[in-house]
């Protein structure tokens, strides 16, 4: 303040030709100012010391990117063994990821198959409505509904079907949905767009047989309508032309046909001969009965009873469960079924990209193995790695190894007594598996990791069958 005072005081004087002690004051004073100011500076800019102090700024960790939603669908009957009930089916959608129940909606009376469209976003089942003593088969409906965590009962739609049409399979195709009839010898074609699911026509099938599955692959040309013979002895299969939505002249198979698959390519059908314990190839290219390469046959022998099939993409292998005698163990037959590629037969002239042939090896069974007693079906991991067998007498699900074709792991499912349907969903870091029952309110849960039961689903009713959303 001093400094401040004489320097106030200089400026209110006139100055002469010598400079005044105030003059010589002020302008040390100035000089000092001049230096503090500067000192000041330095000191703002070489900090606390001369070490380099980097400024860091935080970066939050990028997850993996979130995996879209995926969801088991279940169906169940609360009124399974129960005589004149009217109680409806359940459909019931459970979280993947979660374990949880999301949503639960009523559909039609005594449901007994379900299938999932080709995209996984709608569910079709099939039902038995109004059974009395009068009517022991009932009204058969078909219910539809989207698969949605919002959905509720007033969005499922019910379908009257043909009255003693006795359906037992959908099949969905892009074009078209399709419901084998073996009460009218036909398969029921419907139009699924816009709902509700409407008759356009019947395709007679020979009245000699009796239509049990219709195998296809979605957005292929055809696909096959697997008939038994009624008289008993070898079956046949009839292709579905889906461009002209016709039938087309049966080829003959094996004994007792039950079951059918359908490569992603639509190249080959093969199709679970029970009564003779063979598989039937056909070539769904040329609609004949495939010429596999000697030394394999068709039909390929494999166990006692063949009941059901699921394929290993990534292997190009079909795994086939096997039924055996119901009392004591069955297996499952692991057959090899590449088409002929730069890879298998680099130098065949005949290996057409666009119609390609057997490879050299096509048919070969590699390996059969025992799984429990009475296996009713099978489902294979997407990955190649192993396949999962619901064994129905010893209320077991095996777990069989791919790489080295053996029995790695067999799981009791005491909460889903005799299984009688099994459903997969591959993912990271684990699967699961679905298995359910028909004489049981739960749905119990496998993880594919550990290969053990990681918890089991309350249902409303009686176990019919699981399908999931993405294998």
């Amino acid at each position: 303040m001093h400094f401040v005072r004489i320097e106030a005081e200089g400026t209110s004087k006139v100055q002469t030709g010598q400079p005044s002690m105030r003059s010589r004051l002020r302008s040390r004073f100035r000089a000092i100012s001049t230096f503090a100011l500067t000192a000041m500076s330095l000191a703002a800019i070489s900090g606390c010391g001369n070490t380099f102090r980097p400024v860091v700024t935080s970066i939050n960790p990028v997850g993996p990117a979130a995996q879209p939603p995926r969801y088991a669908v279940v169906i169940s009957d609360p009124a399974l063994g129960i005589a004149n009930s009217t109680l409806p089916g359940i459909v019931t959608i459970v979280d993947f990821s979660g374990d949880t129940v999301l949503i639960t909606a009523n559909i039609g009376v005594h449901p007994y198959y379900f299938i999932l469209n080709s995209t996984g976003n709608t569910g079709y089942t099939l039902n038995r409505d109004q059974i009395s003593a009068d009517n022991p088969s009932g009204n058969q409906t078909m219910s539809s509904f989207d698969i949605s965590t919002t959905l509720q009962t007033r969005d499922v739609v019910l379908t009257t079907l043909l009255n003693g049409s006795n359906p037992n399979t959908i099949y969905s195709d892009a074009t078209a949905l399709f419901v084998s009839a073996p009460g009218h010898n036909a398969v029921a074609q419907f139009k699924e767009t816009p709902p509700p699911p409407s008759l356009t026509q019947e395709l007679a099938l020979d009245s000699n047989y009796s239509p049990v599955y219709i195998a296809g692959t979605s957005g292929r040309p055809r696909a096959y309508v697997i008939q038994q013979n009624k008289s008993g002895g070898a079956g046949e299969v009839s292709a579905i032309e889906l461009a002209s939505s016709t039938i087309t002249t049966p080829i003959p198979v094996g004994v007792n046909p039950v079951y059918g698959v359908m490569t992603a390519d639509g190249n080959r059908a093969f199709i679970m001969n029970h009564g003779d314990g063979t598989v039937s190839v056909i070539n769904a290219q040329t609609n004949q009965a495939d010429p596999v390469p000697t030394p394999a046959v068709n039909p390929i022998p494999v166990g006692t009873g063949p009941i059901w099939a699921d394929l290993a993409p990534t292997r190009n292998e079909l795994v086939v469960a096997n039924q055996g005698d119901g009392t004591s163990k069955g297996s499952v037959s692991i057959i090899n079924i590449p088409l002929c590629s730069t890879a298998a037969l680099p130098g065949n002239p005949n290996c057409d990209p666009n119609n390609p042939i057997d490879a050299s090896d096509f048919g070969h069974v590699l390996a059969t193995v025992p799984v429990g007693v009475n296996p009713q079906m099978v489902v294979v991991l997407q990955d190649g790695t192993r396949a999962y067998v619901a064994n129905k007498a010893d209320s077991t699900v095996s777990v069989v190894d791919l790489t080295h074709n053996t029995v790695t792991a067999t799981i009791p499912v005491p909460a889903t007594v005799h299984p009688n349907f099994i459903a997969a969903i591959s993912g990271t870091p684990t699967g699961k598996v679905y298995v359910t029952s028909p004489e049981s309110d739960q749905m119990t849960i496998i993880r594919t990791d550990t290969d053990v039961v990681e918890t089991t689903i309350p249902l409303q009713g009686k176990g019919v069958m699981v399908r999931t959303q993405a294998p």
